[in-house]
């Protein structure tokens, strides 16, 4: 029997601690438990009050632990993609020890001379980009194992990111009280959930991450991720007028994000939307005040991405693909045709984490599980043996029904014989 993969991701978001917890089993992705913390100790993807973070991480851990029933001893950890650079190189290994059978060994060797070449002295390795392998002149992306051949390239793309964003992120989740099982930049883990890597081979991929502060676009082209740029806006911004003018929350002005249900201003109607009583003041928001405010920010916002992303339009077939909490406003549907290219708002379908705040988190254990295949790592995130103390509670609660269940079906039959 498969042994039992719990994986817990991890995102530092605008605004906002993300952790997902899932089991891979048997090649299946299951989603145990999501959980959203409210943090104001990160502005524009920098750590401004780590104590603030790391209280929020302790919170969001605790409620999950507590409904679980076992610790969360390590994370995958997501990493802002900023100053993202890329490094590619071809490892020659030699398979010299005379079986000329390619094993693990030879792979993880490669991959490990790959990962020790330094870029520059402000960024640090985080994640594969892709691995190839090149096998008697044959490309080939699965791990190559049991292959016979007398030697292998190994064509590898490395991402790095800014030193200091790593080194403060991690270090809130270590103060936290936990290891990091591994890193992994945002958007390449979004561009994994969301088959973004798979797409890039048909056409050039743009993905925006929409989130509440900014906004990362990530360009993918043949499986890899090429380059990101960060724009300074995010879906807070489309409804700041009405924030300020209300004094509204941002939990609040998030939800009547949500409630603008059309793109066309004529259609919004004079009704009331919003209702709320402060102490000296009754506040009233109609469908129409709503749209008339938020639309226009909102395809201003669009114009900011076309014209950011133009010159790639112009150079190739190209998709736009949006993710991230802002691609749960639901109006950006209707807005797809307004990008200059094919645009389309990827909806996580994965049940108990159906939200795109979640991608992140979800593709980071899709990155891990890859990884792993040269790795070979049997650390998971949790504790294994209340893991499997609460598995063995599980099957005696079920099995207990289950006889409980019988007698009392058995116990109906015989009655019912005897009248």
């Amino acid at each position: 029997m498969s042994k039992k993969k719990v994986y817990a991701s991890l995102e530092i978001a605008d605004q906002e601690i993300r952790l997902v917890v899932l089991e891979i089993f048997d090649g299946r992705y299951n989603v145990l438990r999501t959980e959203s913390v409210e943090c104001q100790g990160v502005v524009k993807q920098k750590i401004v009050d780590e104590a603030n973070v790391v209280t929020s991480i302790r919170q969001a851990v605790t409620n999950a632990q507590a409904a679980l029933g076992y610790r969360i001893e390590r994370v995958l950890l997501a990493i802002p993609s900023v100053n993202v650079q890329r490094n590619n190189q071809k490892i020659h290994v030699m398979v010299d020890d005379g079986t000329k059978s390619i094993r693990l060994f030879h792979i993880q060797q490669g991959y490990n001379k790959a990962i020790q070449r330094r870029v520059s002295d402000d960024v640090e390795f985080v994640n594969a980009n892709r691995v190839l392998y090149i096998v008697n002149d044959e490309e080939i992306r699965k791990v190559p194992v049991s292959k016979n051949a007398e030697d292998f390239y190994m064509d590898i793309d490395l991402l790095y990111a800014d030193k200091e964003t790593i080194y403060s992120y991690a270090r809130c989740v270590e103060q936290a009280n936990l290891e990091i099982l591994d890193l992994c930049l945002d958007s390449y883990a979004i561009a994994q959930q969301a088959a973004v890597l798979v797409q890039s081979y048909d056409r050039l991929m743009i993905q925006v991450d929409l989130e509440e502060e900014h906004c990362t676009i990530s360009l993918f082209q043949k499986g890899r991720m090429m380059n990101t740029i960060t724009l300074e806006t995010g879906y807070m911004s489309f409804i700041e007028d009405l924030q300020k003018e209300y004094a509204l929350s941002n939990a609040v002005s998030y939800r009547l994000l949500q409630n603008v249900l059309t793109s066309d201003v004529e259609e919004a109607k004079d009704i009331i939307v919003y209702i709320e009583q402060k102490e000296d003041t009754r506040i009233e928001i109609t469908e129409k005040q709503l749209v008339q405010s938020v639309l226009p920010k909102m395809q201003a916002w669009i114009d900011q991405v076309n014209d950011a992303c133009d010159p790639i339009v112009k150079k190739a077939k190209s998709r736009y693909l949006l993710t991230g909490k802002g691609a749960n406003i639901s109006t950006f549907k209707e807005l797809e045709k307004k990008f200059n290219a094919d645009a389309r708002v990827y909806e996580e379908m994965n049940m108990g984490a159906r939200s795109g705040a979640y991608v992140c988190c979800l593709g980071m254990a899709y990155a891990w599980n890859e990884i792993n295949e040269i790795r070979h790592s049997d650390k998971i995130s949790v504790n294994n043996n209340e893991l499997e103390a609460s598995i063995d509670t599980i099957r005696a609660k079920t099995k207990a029904n289950e006889d409980g269940n019988f007698t009392k079906k058995l116990k109906n039959v015989i009655l019912t014989e005897r009248d």
